[in-house]
């Protein structure tokens, strides 16, 4: 475990960081927090903690804000990233299984499990989503858009992604197809506080749209 690291990306998150890094502080001692211009006291919070916390002067983006906290990890020597959202949707207590999945692998992916409540534009958005990205890379998941997941610092090298916001969760699968790395799934429970936060109808279109893109850029 010593060289196994979770970056958390959080842009106003202070209702929820300090929950989330206590739990995760059971599970592994190596965490930072990059707060990506947050406008309300997750800085403090998360600083509070004991944990790395890096922050953006102004907010960048999620993907953005996880490549700054992997950069991080890595070259601190980090062997493995775990990765996960700062807003409580995730659950610290499911790294060991993540970990465990991991030997002989690459990449483990999260996939939520379909229920009520899920957004149904959710749903739909997403199997749209994994339908393109089967076809154009040949990585079958069932949830191209959950945030937890876990890979190792080589792999990271290969699919470290351009893209600063959500899309950046895409363009890491793309790369995993181009590089033919090595992945599975495991299923995890995700609480919805928010029905509208994350990825809109319109992402996702856009999201579909770089798919294409991504599969011919050399």
């Amino acid at each position: 475990m010593s060289d196994v690291w979770v970056v958390i990306a959080a842009f106003n998150e202070e209702k929820n960081i300090g929950g989330v890094i206590d739990k995760t502080k059971e599970f592994c001692k190596n965490i930072v927090v990059v707060d990506d211009g947050s406008r309300d006291d997750t800085f403090e919070i998360a600083k509070s903690k004991g944990v790395f916390v890096l922050r953006h002067v102004v907010n960048l983006g999620k993907g953005a804000a996880v490549k700054t906290g992997c950069d991080f990890a890595v070259s601190r020597g980090a062997g493995v990233l775990v990765l996960i959202d700062g807003d409580g949707q995730h659950d610290p207590g499911d790294i060991s299984r993540f970990l465990d999945a991991l030997n002989g692998k690459d990449v483990v992916f999260g996939f939520r499990r379909l229920s009520g409540s899920m957004p149904f534009v959710f749903r739909f958005g997403n199997w749209v989503i994994n339908l393109f990205t089967r076809f154009l890379y040949g990585v079958c998941l069932r949830d191209t858009q959950c945030g937890f997941r876990v890979l190792t610092a080589d792999a990271y090298k290969k699919v470290r992604w351009r893209a600063c916001d959500y899309f950046m969760e895409s363009e890491m699968i793309a790369n995993v197809g181009r590089h033919k790395l090595k992945y599975c799934e495991l299923p995890i429970s995700t609480v919805y506080a928010d029905k509208y936060k994350g990825t809109t109808v319109v992402d996702g279109f856009r999201i579909v749209l770089n798919l294409f893109l991504w599969r011919f850029r050399r």
